[in-house]
């Protein structure tokens, strides 16, 4: 470990806790505040957020980035300042018989945690780190920040509109790459949010256990898409393509491959095609068509490509204007649609990632449940379909972080539900209010019941007289 970047870090998570400790939890107003002020810079930045986007990825669609990294927030935020009080509520438990009767109180009631760590990737960087800060800032906790340095533009534009917005003991930002980040999961936080791979998930959890630092991990992993009976299938094509080629198919929630029956297929892929020729008549000098982040993620998509197609796979590039992506300026890859896929190949056991959808022909539905549940449990879900006994028995016999019916991603813009994975895929819960109680402490009180009664505990107190046993009974039921 390198001692002065963990003496760094850790002085400005002891300046945190000091501060905690001395001020207390921060009241309502201050979390309306800090939450109003998140909110703020988010508008008063997002041309400057939109085109460090840009730079970073060499080309990310503008406007995507609009909705996705700065409007799409802002409902969350605005959830949050409205539910505050309802949320920090105390909550009455019933208490036993018989100090029900004579005065006992049972509640709960929802305390901070205190700092937060929290590491965000590079996919999406401004929606990924201040999302999940509207719970956060709504229980009432301090942050240090740890952006990818994937997308260091991105990074060092956090760093300094939340450095002028926030004080240190509010909301800290700290930059560096992978020895930062090591060093970051050692320190004794709170609770540590970390978004990202599954494979650095578990270097995460692992070092954070070294503390007992509790974590919640927000991961990934293969998202099924099935086309199942009485939808639209060109329908169903157009909103597949669509969150698929949003932000080039870099979302952890992406569809990530389709099972469609044999008497469909041509439908669905005529579907795939229109959609891409409406969405993005040309790729290659389209600027709503964002480009792989980096040469390593370009070159391992083509890996997986290659071996696809070296055992058997069918490989149809959606390219409306037949361009030459061989010599390009940036790092896009094409739609792209994979036929006649098998357990063999890559594509099917690693998450994708990018803009490559591979299609697995299914004729039981028993077919698909085994598929799924002979894999690790996926983020999402997404079924297209109208059939409820059909619904019912794939969404009964298989797990996922959650689902969306009839679309893909799209529980994740619903404001009431929260977001998290299960299993492989993740570990507990941010937006909403599950995202608050996350990362509060649900504190039990009890408060027993007056002096005046002290006498109805003579039973259980020594020395114990008489059939101690009948009155155990008694309270028992």
């Amino acid at each position: 470990m390198d001692n002065e970047i963990y003496n760094d870090l850790n002085k400005i998570l002891e300046n945190q806790k000091s501060f905690f400790k001395k001020e207390g939890p921060p009241d309502l107003a201050l979390r309306a505040d800090r939450l109003n002020r998140l909110k703020d810079l988010i508008i008063e930045n997002r041309y400057k957020i939109v085109d460090a986007l840009n730079e970073d990825f060499g080309v990310r669609s503008k406007s995507a980035s609009m909705a996705s990294d700065v409007y799409t927030i802002i409902p969350a935020i605005n959830h949050a300042i409205k539910n505050l009080k309802k949320w920090t509520k105390r909550v009455n438990r019933k208490t036993n018989f018989p100090f029900n009767l004579t005065g006992g109180k049972s509640y709960i009631e929802y305390e901070p945690l205190g700092s937060v760590g929290m590491i965000s990737p590079w996919n999406f960087p401004i929606y990924l780190t201040f999302a999940p800060l509207a719970s956060i800032f709504a229980a009432g906790n301090q942050v240090i920040h740890k952006p990818s340095e994937l997308t260091p533009l991105c990074a060092q534009l956090m760093k300094d509109i939340c450095d002028k917005n926030f004080d240190e003991h509010e909301f800290a930002t700290v930059l560096g790459g992978p020895e930062v980040g090591s060093v970051f999961t050692t320190l004794n936080f709170d609770h540590l949010l970390y978004t990202g791979s599954g494979r650095v998930g578990k270097m995460v959890m692992a070092s954070a256990a070294q503390n007992l630092v509790p974590v919640t991990l927000e991961l990934g992993g293969k998202s099924p898409v099935i086309i199942g009976n009485g939808f639209d299938v060109k329908i169903a094509a157009k909103r597949v393509m669509f969150g698929k080629t949003l932000n080039a198919g870099q979302i952890c929630l992406a569809p990530d491959y389709v099972f469609v029956k044999p008497e469909v297929q041509e439908t669905f892929i005529e579907g795939c095609k229109e959609a891409i020729n409406e969405f993005f008549p040309d790729l290659l000098n389209n600027n709503d068509y964002t480009s792989i982040i980096n040469k390593n993620h370009y070159d391992r998509l083509n890996h997986l490509l290659d071996d696809a197609r070296n055992k058997g796979a069918k490989i149809i590039e959606l390219k409306p204007s037949d361009e030459n992506f061989i010599n390009q300026e940036h790092h896009k890859i094409p739609p792209t649609l994979v036929l006649n896929v098998n357990l063999d190949m890559d594509i099917m056991h690693q998450e994708i990632f990018g803009p490559l959808l591979p299609i697995v022909n299914y004729n039981e539905l028993s077919e698909i449940t085994n598929h799924i549940n002979s894999q690790d449990k996926p983020l999402g879900l997404y079924y297209f379909g109208t059939d409820k006994n059909e619904q019912n028995y794939l969404l009964k016999r298989t797990s996922s972080g959650g689902v969306t019916v009839n679309n893909v991603i799209g529980h994740l813009q619903q404001t009431d539900l929260p977001f998290g994975g299960v299993g492989p895929s993740g570990e507990g819960r941010y937006d909403a209010f599950e995202g608050f109680k996350n990362f509060s402490n649900e504190r039990t009180y009890y408060k027993d019941i007056s002096e005046r009664f002290d006498g109805l505990l003579a039973g259980i107190r020594p020395p114990y007289k008489g059939n101690i046993e009948k009155l155990l009974k008694s309270i028992a039921k």
